[in-house]
């Protein structure tokens, strides 16, 4: 078969790749989308001088106590609205998962949970604190994701949040191989400047310490207003995957801290508000694209004494409503807490399974169903059910069954520029 002629010259195609060079540069390192590797379904927050290795443990044991106080996991199901057959479903799940991973994500305090005790007794917290955390994961009791939260970089804290920061890292590498799940947390920021600060702090411990370039990677916590909307009328919170590529991890909304910058009033002060829903809609256009994480923040109303149910029924209808706006992160703050966590987040992946696998299913043999997706919704597709499977809401086996995909296949469709990148 003849070539058809075209009329555009290779010339023209070369001028067009000029013209086009700084785009491709820009979309190929600022935007690499998401890495494929499991994100926490939350981080919970205790003082760092409460931490011991046993912590996660003891917060399951609690958790569990708690749900069995209050008539089982499956009654909590049903207090969170499922079903008799989804909540056994969920409630056999929670309960392992309570047993054997109670956290995911846990953040040693050094900030508001800790407050002002002075340098010695900060010193000491912080030494003590990468000791317990180093002894944690040499006896696996340590939650995948472990780090701490220091003091922000305003004038007043500046110096105390780096010696904090320099105290912990230190003597973790000092201690041998740092933790595969290291987080570390910068809070109350208000500028790019000091985005670009922490990268050059990390930047020097990596150098002091022989560490690879890039290994120490941060969350920014999204709590003051100046980050969402900047003096000059620009977005500061957008600029932050481009001033320091590759660096953040996550950007985390701070539920109370933001509201008050506001001058929401105490018991208006909320996840749903509108004040915070305008905030987290920002931080998603940030980061799209940029394989930054995105987590919520937390509620404040505790499962304790007399209002164990109701504050479930409010938890577990907080985290559904950050979940289906594609927050799949939040915060915790007790472990009573867990238990409704964990249960409205295994019925959002385990009641969105059928359909789901379903549609991949029929994207993948090119069969025609009720739907036609394109290939942007068979990765969101594939990317929800990806997370299910990571959190353990769903098994693999489920996902065969329904979607007749492996994980290898599944996490392929759900990014395929990574499975390019690794079968090159």
């Amino acid at each position: 078969m003849a070539v058809p002629e075209t009329s555009l010259t290779a010339a023209d195609l070369a001028r067009i790749d000029g013209q086009l060079a700084d785009t491709d540069r820009l979309l190929e390192q600022n935007y690499p989308g998401d890495d494929g590797s499991r994100q926490p379904v939350h981080t919970v927050y205790v003082p760092a001088d409460r931490f011991t290795p046993s912590l996660a443990a003891d917060w399951g044991t609690q958790a569990l106590a708690t749900a069995a106080a209050h008539g089982g996991l499956a009654r909590l199901g049903a207090l969170l609205g499922q079903d008799a057959d989804l909540a056994e479903a969920v409630a056999s799940r929670v309960e392992t998962k309570l047993g054997g991973e109670p956290i995911e994500d846990l953040r040693l305090d050094f900030e508001d949970g800790f407050g002002d005790r002075g340098d010695d007794a900060e010193d000491a917290a912080a030494v003590a604190a990468a000791s317990a955390v180093a002894a944690a994961v040499s006896a696996g009791s340590a939650p995948p994701f472990i780090g701490i939260r220091f003091k922000c970089f305003e004038a007043p804290t500046r110096a105390r949040g780096l010696r904090t920061l320099d105290l912990f890292v230190s003597r973790l590498a000092a201690a041998g191989e740092l933790p595969k799940g290291l987080v570390l947390t910068l809070p109350k920021v208000t500028t790019v400047a000091q985005v670009q600060a922490m990268d050059y702090a990390v930047s020097r411990l990596e150098e002091i310490h022989s560490l690879p370039a890039g290994r120490l990677r941060f969350e920014v916590q999204v709590e003051t207003p100046q980050l969402i909307l900047g003096p000059e009328g620009t977005s500061p919170v957008a600029q932050l995957p481009h001033a320091v590529p590759g660096r953040i991890s996550g950007l985390h909304y701070g539920t109370y801290d933001y509201s008050a910058s506001l001058q929401i009033s105490a018991e208006y002060q909320s996840m749903e508000h509108p004040v915070a829903d305008f905030a987290k809609e920002v931080m998603q256009l940030a980061v799209a694209g940029t394989g930054i994480r995105l987590s919520d923040g937390s509620t404040n109303i505790i499962p304790v004494g007399d209002n164990v149910e109701n504050a479930w029924q409010l938890h577990g209808r907080l985290v559904r409503r950050s979940l289906e706006r594609g927050f799949y992160q939040g915060w915790d703050l007790h472990p009573a807490q867990l238990p409704s966590r964990f249960a409205a987040t295994y019925a959002f992946y385990r009641q969105g399974l059928p359909a789901a696998a379903g549609r991949l299913r029929n994207y993948v043999e090119q069969t025609e169903g009720g739907v036609m997706d394109e290939p942007a919704t068979a990765r969101a597709l594939a990317a929800f059910v990806l997370r299910g499977v990571q959190c353990g809401a769903v098994g693999a086996d489920e996902v065969l069954a329904l979607a007749g995909v492996g994980i290898p296949q599944l996490t392929g469709l759900a990014h395929p520029r990574l499975a390019q990148t690794t079968s090159k």
